[in-house]
């Protein structure tokens, strides 16, 4: 077995002694200045005279208002056809979770009628006078992920354990195909993050903590979305690329979304810029900003990355787009109104609420204020018009009349899903394996168990259909299979028995229990952890490891995560351990790996390596760059059959982290697992799975708050009683928070109240609930407040705090119209309860 050492940074941390004890970027400037760092990067696309004076002719002719419109990214939820023929904006996105008609199962067709309608909108110049036309940029991140049926590849961290630049294009190329049947030109990725710190809740979006892997995938990744550049580069085979977010995103400190990097110039430059090396090298024609800061600064408002390092130093001639109102976290500026971006060297603000008219108002004027330099308009739309004639959307048919359009037998094809299986097979990475109890023999009596065995949606994770990831079932998943899914067909092929059950329960002793479990799908934000310790406070998934092992059944743990977790007692109860990342549609595959052939052959070894070193303990130091970072399994790790086991049962268990009950977050951003968002009007009940949902007196909506859909707007029209509340379909234990004098805390905004009661409340099953009127108790002043109630009413009403199924309700025959944000279930008095029991 081959363990790579990890990445030496001794130039680096020279580096850092070298500025050490300056601050801002004023003083890493000086230090670039002293020492070159940034080069110029060569793509091999030559210049073209002819298209730049048809670029300058263009813009020559074009008003301020129409340049302007240019530079607006809308999103389909917050435009109509109407608004895209009056303004011509020069794109618009669709975010996760986000659909044609607002229908999660829109067909092909559907996503191709939108196309061409916003594309020939765009070219009617009846009211614009612009006959430019639009684009539509979607997060394809692991396969055409929002459209019902595509194929959906392993996430990028098991991509990294594959250690396979050819098979990673040959992965996008698939992608590239599958959203151009759909009419869409553009992709937001790859995504070139080089994590840091695994608390981070987008780890599973990055490759590798190895740059040099992230640096050739990258590559690997804009040539299969583009094209080579000396061949078919941007062809009708072919998307636009984005490589994002630029820049520094994996290493904000603490892992922290949205965070603060303060990382050297050289070290941001060595680790974290060598994803765009790659991918500009590769001739990728966009670049997204991101969320994060630099030294304190906002990349959306950093010139000095944006244009003097971008554009400047390495050459970049293409356009940067923003990421999700991104320019509106700049000081001083808001979602509606924002100079600083665009004179920072944003070319594209990413504005997807309806923040997106006034600053298109605020922009023209602006410019003509003299706060942004008509030169830099000119600068950006000149940009975009240079992307867009390379892309050769000038000359293309519309989208409903390109080469793939309507080839839905494309979308989820079985030579897409053979890519996708071999990524599966390659990416699992075997961490134990005593006695060689892998590979298993498919005749054996096997037991099946565990949350993730026959579930599609969380083997996939976050950016699948939805936004999270969740509220998703496997008939959202035609064509897909879940784990069990081809276990099941392996063994009964081979004339063995399959037990399945989800709490490990079965009528035969079994030869070998196979238990699949890990994380609940998440995306940005909402996956963001304090500490690695998984099911830290409620080992559900250890319990069941145990009860098998003691029943002397040998078990084999396949762990579903979008990172390395610290997963000692699990390991110590599991006789083979596999982290199989997030496999994506393909579950089936897993089983070509862990099964061996009839005959007693091994059909597929292990092959994944690990990208990212496993955790010894859930809080020791995460930077990767410290010396005395000693990981469990080293980066690079990886069993085959050939290999011993090197994993003994006596792994510690005892975490670090001082014994203490942390706050129960139900909502933060997003609704948190096991929890799902259910409205109820009537008799009628509904859960919400995408960005609004509605019955017939109660509607929600997402929208932001602070960021991106982290808030819900809860609509009751009073035309009988309704209620909206989070359901788990198994109860939880809130007790210990009770002996803790614990509180419901929520965040509430008065959008419009009414006479009728606003009921808060909890249920605990059939007649077993408790409530408070809270309207009195509200301020209706369309400001957000925090309210509280200890729990202690509820256990006062005859609440079972022992098996809770839903935490929060709202209940109301009113027309109450709330805003609600963050929902959560503290430990302690906090504060005083601002709700009486009464």
């Amino acid at each position: 077995m081959t363990i790579k050492k990890p990445l030496t940074l001794c130039s680096i941390m020279i580096a850092s002694i070298s500025i050490l004890g300056c601050t801002g970027q004023d003083k890493v400037a000086k230090m670039n200045a002293e020492n070159e760092i940034w080069p110029r990067i060569e793509t091999g696309i030559n210049a073209d005279p002819e298209m730049e004076a048809q670029i300058a002719a263009l813009l020559a002719d074009m008003t301020l208002e129409q340049k302007v419109a240019q530079m607006i990214q809308p999103e389909i939820r917050d435009i109509t056809v109407e608004d895209m023929r009056k303004y011509g904006f020069g794109s618009y996105l669709n975010g996760g979770g986000a659909f044609p008609n607002n229908d999660k199962h829109a067909s092909a067709a559907d996503w191709i009628d939108l196309a061409e309608k916003m594309y020939q909108a765009s070219i009617d110049d009846s009211l614009d006078g612009s006959k430019i036309p639009t684009m539509w940029g979607t997060d394809a991140v692991h396969g055409h992920n929002n459209v019902i049926g595509a194929t959906l590849f392993p996430h990028n961290i098991g991509l990294g354990a594959t250690n396979n630049p050819a098979l990673i294009e040959k992965i996008a190329a698939a992608t590239a195909q599958e959203v151009m049947v759909t009419g869409i030109d553009w992709v937001f990725a790859p995504t070139v993050a080089v994590v840091r710190d695994d608390r981070w809740g987008r780890t599973y979006e990055g490759y590798s903590e190895d740059p040099e892997i992230v640096k050739a995938y990258s590559a690997a990744i804009v040539k299969g979305l583009q094209g080579a550049v000396d061949e078919d580069f941007l062809s009708d085979k072919r998307v636009i690329s984005t490589v994002k977010h630029f820049l520094g995103d994996g290493g904000t400190e603490g892992g922290d979304d949205q965070g603060n990097n303060t990382a050297s110039e050289q070290e941001l430059f060595d680790i974290h810029a060598q994803g765009y090396v790659g991918g500009l090298g590769a001739g990728a024609q966009t670049v997204m900003a991101s969320f994060n800061s630099w030294h304190g600064e906002k990349i959306h408002g950093s010139k000095y990355l944006l244009t003097d390092v971008l554009k400047g130093k390495m050459g970049f001639d293409g356009f940067v787009v923003g990421d999700w109102n991104g320019h509106g976290q700049i000081p001083g500026c808001t979602n509606g109104n924002c100079a600083q971006a665009a004179n920072a060297g944003l070319d594209v603000y990413m504005v997807p609420t309806d923040a997106w008219k006034p600053l298109y108002e605020n922009l023209i004027k602006q410019v003509n204020s003299g706060d942004i330099a008509q030169s830099r308009i000119d600068d950006a739309v000149t940009r975009i018009l240079r992307v867009k004639m390379r892309a050769g959307l000038f000359d293309k048919p519309s989208p409903a009349n390109r080469p793939l359009s309507g080839k839905t037998d494309i979308i989820g094809s079985a030579e897409h899903r053979a890519i996708a299986k071999q990524a599966v097979r390659e990416s699992l990475v075997l961490l134990k394996n005593k006695q060689q109890l892998l590979p298993l023999s498919p005749k054996a009596n096997v037991l099946v168990a565990g949350l993730g065995a026959d579930n599609i949606g969380m083997q996939s994770g976050g950016w699948t259909i939805t936004w999270q990831g969740t509220g998703n079932e496997n008939s959202d998943f035609p064509g897909g299979s879940s784990i069990y899914d081809g276990i099941k067909h392996t063994v009964e092929q081979a004339g063995g028995q399959v037990q399945y059950d989800l709490n490990g329960e079965y009528t035969t002793k079994p030869d070998v229990a196979i238990v699949v479990f890990g994380e609940q799908p998440y995306a940005e934000g909402n996956g963001d952890l304090d500490n690695l310790e998984y099911q830290r406070g409620n080992k559900s998934d250890l319990a069941l490891l145990k009860k098998l092992k003691q029943a002397g059944i040998p078990v084999v743990s396949l762990f579903i995560s979008g990172r390395p977790m610290w997963v000692n007692a699990e390991l110590n109860a599991s006789d083979a351990f596999v982290a199989t990342w997030l496999v994506g549609s393909e579950g089936d595959a897993i089983s070509d790996v862990i099964f061996k052939q009839a005959d007693g052959s091994i059909n597929h070894d292990f092959k994944g390596k690990l990208s990212f070193s496993w955790p010894n303990n859930p809080v020791e130091n995460y930077n990767r760059g410290d010396k005395n970072y000693a990981p469990l399994l080293p980066y690079g790790f990886g069993l085959t059959y050939q290999d011993a086991n090197t994993l003994t049962d006596e792994l510690n268990e005892v975490s670090d982290v001082a014994t203490k009950l942390e706050d129960l977050v139900l909502f933060e951003r997003a609704v948190k697992a096991p929890w799902s968002l259910q409205l109820q009007s009537g008799n009628e009940q509904q859960t919400m799975t995408s960005s609004r949902a509605s019955l017939n007196a109660v509607s929600v909506k997402t929208f932001d708050k602070d960021v991106q859909e982290d808030a819900r707007a809860i609509t009751f029209n009073g035309k009988e009683p309704a209620a909206v509340r989070l359901m788990a379909a198994f109860p939880s234990d809130l007790r210990s928070y009770v002996e803790k004098a614990g509180q419901l805390e929520m965040q509430i905004k008065i959008d419009q109240a009414a006479d009728a009661p606003l009921m808060l409340g909890m249920q605990c099953g059939e007649n077993c609930d408790g409530q408070f009127d809270i309207s009195k108790q509200l301020t209706r002043t369309s400001e957000w407040q925090t309210l509280t109630v200890d729990l202690n009413c509820f256990v006062e009403q005859g609440v079972n705090l022992g098996q809770i199924f839903s935490p929060w309700q709202l209940a109301t025959d009113g027309a109450w119209h709330v805003s609600v944000a963050k929902l959560s279930v503290s430990s302690s008095h906090a504060q005083d309860s601002t709700i009486s029991c009464q």
